[in-house]
């Protein structure tokens, strides 16, 4: 079911899978020994499936869970289209999930966090949208991650933006080429506005310009009142009798 339901999803123009037929199907390992173009087999069960820079197109199909004992699944450099199903949470053996270079869409599946045995998630170069779901940070034995060149946005998670400890750390080239993605590590993003620095100055400027004025009209205030007290005292003095 697996295998046929993929060969279905997948459109091959340049008949690169020539040998997937229904009679492969029933039997597509004989030992280590495989029958099927880019699958590799253990103990007659694929465990392997390398199928990039084949030029297929369609989509993944949701039933490439079937293949319960996949350890590795390479669909890289094709023009496969549409999302990532979240039906791959099921292939619990997944240790090596490249889909980079094709133009798979929506979100990024938070259940891949369900396979607790990835240490390659690889999905650069395709049309992914939507937040980084936190729950990849879980995965303990990643220490691949790869997700730019994408439509992604928001934060960056920090339980894999800022890894502490034993967890391997990943960079900015990770996540570069997402317009609306930030955070940690990427560099801030540069301001259209004012400055901090820009604003604090004219926070400054103004006040002690405030100030100036202030003092100024004091001043000018203790000047006019000063004069009206001469004045003042000039008809008192006028009025006292002279002894």
């Amino acid at each position: 079911m697996c295998l046929t339901h993929l060969s279905q999803s997948l459109q091959d123009p340049l008949k690169n899978l020539q040998n997937w037929t229904k009679s492969s199907f029933a039997k597509p390992c004989d030992g280590f020994t495989s029958y099927l173009q880019g699958a590799t087999c253990n103990n007659g069960r694929i465990y392997k499936l390398s199928l990039s820079n084949l030029s297929l197109k369609g989509t993944i199909s949701p039933y490439l869970s079937n293949c319960t004992n996949l350890q590795a699944l390479d669909l890289s450099s094709n023009s496969i289209s549409g999302p990532i199903p979240i039906e791959l949470q099921f292939l619990v053996n997944l240790a090596v999930l490249n889909l980079s270079a094709n133009q798979l869409s929506d979100p990024i599946p938070e259940q891949l966090a369900i396979c607790a045995y990835l240490n390659v998630i690889d999905l650069h170069d395709n049309q992914l949208n939507g937040l980084i779901p936190q729950q990849l940070g879980l995965l303990v034995r990643l220490s691949v991650f790869d997700v730019s060149n994408n439509r992604l946005s928001g934060p960056i998670p920090a339980s894999l933006g800022n890894r502490s400890g034993s967890f391997p750390r990943f960079n900015a080239s990770s996540f570069d080429g997402n317009k609306d993605l930030y955070g940690y590590p990427l560099p801030p993003k540069k301001s259209n506005g004012l400055s901090v620095l820009a604003i604090v100055g004219i926070g400054l400027g103004s006040g002690f310009l405030s100030l100036v004025l202030s003092f100024t009209a004091v001043c000018i205030w203790l000047r006019v009142t000063e004069e009206k007290l001469d004045a003042e005292e000039g008809k008192i003095s006028q009025l006292m009798p002279e002894y």
